[in-house]
């Protein structure tokens, strides 16, 4: 039986969200053929977490720990950490070099795609559309006439590397950019600003099922909001229709641009691409590589309308890590 570490928590505003995902990989991973472990990653400690709550600290120069006097290692680790470290490359490199296999993509995938500046750049060569932004990083003088001058209004803004909607403002007047834009540097020292796409909303999941690269049906995002922020994502103010009620030709063209973007940048594991469709054609948001597990996430959701249940699709995520 393989003993498989299920890391959740992490150093970001998105730790709450990532308890419940590694609780649901708990709960729904085959207890015939593994033996989980909760392990809670936090600034302040790093511990496993037993079924009674008790909590043993990590050894982390090997990532194991001692339980009751014997020591405990891990064949496998199910990485359900949204945002930092788990999601933006730092927990990949560090069991990449204690060569404990884990079930997210590689590190430097994981950094890339947590910076939507740079994902997006590195995509718009492949003919992945994109809005129009502009950056700005801590300390840059704000010329709020030049940002709306180059993308209109309304505009969005957002921290470049952060998840869940945290620090994101649609801005819809130029005396509220300032303020937006402060928002957004509590989350991240980095911040992006994108035109306004006026369309269709989609979430995209791509996984590695059983060794082929497959698109998971398509989710359509109706929010209540004015936008999928966290309100909308997790307190139900938005409908999220399974599958997507759009065209045969449309559902086409942002699976194709989903998969290769999976496979442009030599992904592996879950990923949730979120896209807007101008005039028929989608263009890409941002992309997720540890996108929420929960039972009212997308991914889920998707999954179970492509009948696969969680725990086929927890136990494909392992063992296409182990071998």
């Amino acid at each position: 039986m393989k003993n498989i570490a299920i890391i959740m928590g992490g150093y970001s505003s998105e730790y709450k969200i990532s308890l419940i995902s590694g609780n649901v990989v708990y709960q729904f991973l085959d207890k015939n053929k593994y033996k989980a472990f909760r392990i809670h990653i936090f600034k302040e400690k790093w511990v496993y977490v037993d079924a009674n709550d008790a909590e043993f600290p990590i050894d982390r120069n090997d990532f194991s720990v001692n339980i009751n006097g014997a020591k405990q290692t891990f064949d496998c680790v199910f990485n359900a950490i949204h945002g930092t470290p788990g999601e933006d490359g730092l927990m990949q490199a560090y069991f990449e070099l204690l060569n404990i296999p884990q079930t997210a993509c590689d590190y430097y995938q994981a950094a890339l795609t947590f910076n939507k500046r740079d994902l997006l750049s590195v995509l718009k060569p492949y003919g992945i559309k994109t809005a129009a932004s502009y950056y700005l990083n801590k300390g840059d003088i704000i010329k709020t006439d030049e940002i709306v001058q180059k993308l209109g209004l309304p505009c969005f803004v957002k921290p470049n590397k952060a998840g869940s909607s945290f620090g994101i403002s649609k801005v819809k007047t130029v005396a509220e950019l300032p303020i937006a834009i402060e928002v957004a540097y509590k989350e991240d020292n980095e911040i992006i600003i994108e035109s306004f796409l006026d369309g269709i909303e989609v979430s995209v999941g791509v996984i590695n099922y059983k060794g082929e690269i497959i698109v998971l049906p398509i989710t359509e995002i109706v929010s209540e909001n004015d936008f999928f922020d966290y309100e909308a994502k997790y307190e139900g103010k938005s409908q999220e229709i399974t599958p997507a009620r759009i065209s045969e030709e449309m559902t086409q063209k942002v699976s194709e641009a989903a998969k290769r973007a999976y496979e442009v940048l030599k992904m592996k594991g879950f990923s949730r691409s979120e896209f807007i469709f101008v005039d028929g054609e989608p263009h890409m948001l941002e992309m997720n590589t540890i996108p929420g597990l929960t039972t009212e996430s997308l991914i889920p959701q998707q999954a179970k309308a492509a009948g696969i249940s969680l725990e086929d699709l927890f136990t494909n995520a392992i063992e296409l890590t182990l071998n």
